[in-house]
């Protein structure tokens, strides 16, 4: 892949894949399962340096997985700032994960991203041409999201998230790296993509509505 299509999406205009219209923090107020569905496909950029979210995974208030199952703690206070904030936690004390904050104290994990735009400096930051941004730790170091992010607005500078033109086929399976709550159907991925950050496993088409909107700790 190059940068011919190098073309920032965050100024006024239609960008590359159709993606148009900025995402209002407004429209982020969705529980977590409903907010991880409808991030796929959504363009996500940090300086202009992104992609397409093609794979995330559903974390909800009262899921024994998710941060905030435990209550509010300094750690995971961006966790209860509302939708749309950012939340950054670091994985086994190695990886920054970027998470953006849904409804009830939910987050999302945004788990890979295809590669578009900012492609040299992915490379720069990654030390590497390929394995850009296939896992949450690699997505990170690519976009340089840190700690100094937490409690940011997904929807505003440095971030931009561009709405997709037309809704994906998005298949859902088990969420991974987690030993509590493994059964729960919440990863979500884009049909076909070559991104992922592991292949879904028995991947089924989403329903419309979650199975149970009611999955340890991910770090």
């Amino acid at each position: 892949m190059d940068d011919a299509d190098d073309e920032p999406l965050t100024r006024a205009g239609r960008g590359p894949h159709g993606h148009a219209a900025r995402l209002r923090r407004e429209e982020l107020d969705l529980t977590a399962w409903e907010l991880a569905r409808r991030l796929v496909g959504v363009a996500l950029l940090c300086e202009d340096v992104g992609g397409i979210i093609v794979e995330t995974e559903a974390y909800a208030r009262d899921d024994a997985a998710s941060h905030s199952f435990r209550g509010l703690t300094p750690r995971n206070r961006s966790m209860f700032a509302g939708p749309g904030a950012v939340y950054v936690y670091r994985s086994y004390g190695l990886h920054w994960c970027f998470n953006i904050v849904a409804r009830d104290a939910g987050a999302v994990l945004i788990r890979a991203i295809e590669p578009r735009w900012g492609l040299d400096l992915m490379r720069l930051r990654r030390g590497r041409s390929d394995q850009l941004a296939d896992g949450p730790g690699r997505l990170a170091q690519a976009l340089a999201i840190d700690i100094a992010h937490d409690g940011a607005n997904a929807t505003a500078a440095p971030f931009a998230l561009l709405d997709r033109a037309v809704e994906p086929l998005v298949l859902t399976g088990r969420r991974i790296g987690i030993s509590r709550e493994r059964e729960r159907p919440w990863r979500f991925a884009l049909a076909g993509s070559p991104w992922l950050s592991r292949p879904l496993a028995a991947a089924e088409p989403t329903p419309n509505a979650a199975p149970h909107e009611t999955g340890e700790a991910r770090s």
